[in-house]
């Protein structure tokens, strides 16, 4: 069977399976923003409690690029965006809104769940710096492979996916705060934490994958993508 003769059309948009996995995805991304402001400490080394988590949209991110194809994982990092920034400027309202006369937790509540700016924006960018790549190539590597040897796309696209998401976090959040040695630590006991993680998770990835491809009957290959992060419309 030639590569062309597989190239598939984009899924409806609406299976029940694709909105279980965009469901997914979205919330491991809330969750790992809300419980990163706890950090805790494995082994020798201190990370953000969301490595608990985080590491699961980008297995799901895996999931919605090898199976739908690159233009479906688009729209879902984009919309995944879009939560967290609604999440962000709710969480600001409440923050900002007067709290009752009897009601003392409002330190604890602007503690726990206030943003400052430039951890907001290093977050943001690191999100949509990592998860393009990510998809990006992952999509590309299945072009390649010709849709072979899963593993290679899978553990290549988060290593690259991961270290950009944790050098950009850091470099973005940390810089002039942190040594320069320090800030080198960081990001790669994070890149290392994260690409274990998926790596450990590879049995559970191929699962999925190829129990998707077989319900909904696609398997899309991006020969003829626009891979451009900005482009909103087929």
């Amino acid at each position: 069977m030639t590569l062309e003769s597989r190239l598939s059309p984009p899924p409806p948009a609406l299976t029940p399976a694709f909105m279980l996995v965009i469901a997914g995805f979205i919330t491991s991304l809330l969750v790992a923003n809300i419980i990163a402001v706890k950090l805790i400490e494995v082994g020798p080394w201190i990370m953000p409690a969301g490595v608990i988590i985080f590491p699961v949209s980008y297995i799901l991110g895996d999931v919605l690029t090898e199976v739908y194809g690159y233009r479906r994982a688009r729209q879902v990092i984009w919309l995944g965006f879009a939560c967290n920034l609604l999440a962000v400027l709710a969480i600001a309202l409440a923050q900002a809104l007067p709290p009752a006369g009897f009601w003392d937790g409002q330190a604890a509540f602007e503690r726990i769940l206030g943003y400052a700016p430039r951890l907001l924006l290093a977050s943001f960018l690191a999100y949509l710096a990592g998860e393009f790549a990510n998809a990006y190539i992952l999509a590309r590597m299945k072009i390649l492979t010709r849709g072979r040897w899963l593993w290679t796309r899978t553990i290549g696209s988060t290593l690259v996916g991961q270290l950009l998401d944790s050098a950009v976090f850091i470099a973005v959040a940390f810089a002039g705060v942190l040594p320069p040695e320090a800030l080198l630590t960081a990001i790669l006991v994070q890149w290392l934490a994260k690409s274990a993680y998926e790596t450990a998770a590879t049995p559970l990835t191929y699962w999925v994958v190829n129990t998707l491809k077989r319900r909904e009957g696609v398997d899309v290959y991006d020969a003829q993508t626009d891979f451009n992060p900005l482009r909103f419309q087929e």
